[in-house]
């Protein structure tokens, strides 16, 4: 039976006043590669249904390489319109789980109990925990043997410095590199907005959209060891 990876999407729509949600190559990146390596994916969000796509991802400058394959797939974005509720869903059931970023998931990824007891059962057993650029902000509250789940990890996620060069700081409820070193993370941080992706083990993260594929890559790679 092939390995099984559960990608778990915001549901959030809206930051501050701002219209938000999923940003697509996020997702799209390693979907494709997980999918182009035998792997199952299933793409699932925090409440199911209609996941809502970050509208500056969907600018015509981010609409490149696997975003634009995804795009263009009918069944593909048939998965964004009906994806599937995480209530119900098991960690036992899959091999590792998959956070993307948007700025959508600050919103509800660090409150939702269900992802945060998600999260807290696949890192307990031992399965891959993967997350990109504002995605690992749903780390902050899952924890395992009651420490946090990032402390004493090396991990990486959207520096403080992207946060600011964007504009959104004032809006985010915290930002995520400065809550993740708080949990007693070991940040590491590459140039702004390059590729940079860093594996601890099991816990695998990305800084930014520039490291969407290599992050796809990192997680089908762990998935063959």
């Amino acid at each position: 039976m092939g390995k099984k990876v559960l990608t778990v999407s915001t549901s959030a729509d809206a930051l501050g006043g701002d219209a938000t949600g999923l940003w697509l190559e996020e997702l799209a990146a390693p979907y494709l590669i997980l999918k182009s390596k035998g792997y199952d994916v299933t793409i699932a969000s925090i409440k199911g249904g209609k996941i809502p796509l970050d509208p500056t991802s969907m600018k015509s400058e981010n609409i490149v390489g696997h975003a634009q394959t995804f795009l263009d797939s009918k069944e593909a974005m048939a998965l964004l319109e009906n994806s599937v509720p995480i209530a119900g869903l098991k960690a036992d059931d899959y091999d590792a789980i998959f956070i993307p970023g948007g700025h959508g998931v600050a919103v509800d990824g660090p409150t939702d109990l269900t992802l945060r007891t998600l999260i807290s059962d696949f890192a307990a057993k031992g399965k891959i925990v993967s997350a990109v650029c504002h995605g690992p902000v749903a780390f902050s509250g899952p924890e395992v043997n009651g420490k946090p789940l990032v402390a004493g990890k090396r991990v990486t996620c959207f520096s403080d410095s992207e946060e600011n060069t964007v504009g959104k700081s004032h809006l985010v409820p915290f930002l995520p590199e400065a809550r993740l070193r708080e949990l007693g993370g070991l940040y590491e941080k590459g140039d702004d907005w390059t590729s940079h992706v860093v594996v601890d083990g099991k816990l695998i993260t990305g800084q930014n959209p520039q490291s969407s594929e290599k992050i796809g890559e990192a997680i089908a790679e762990a998935l063959a060891a």
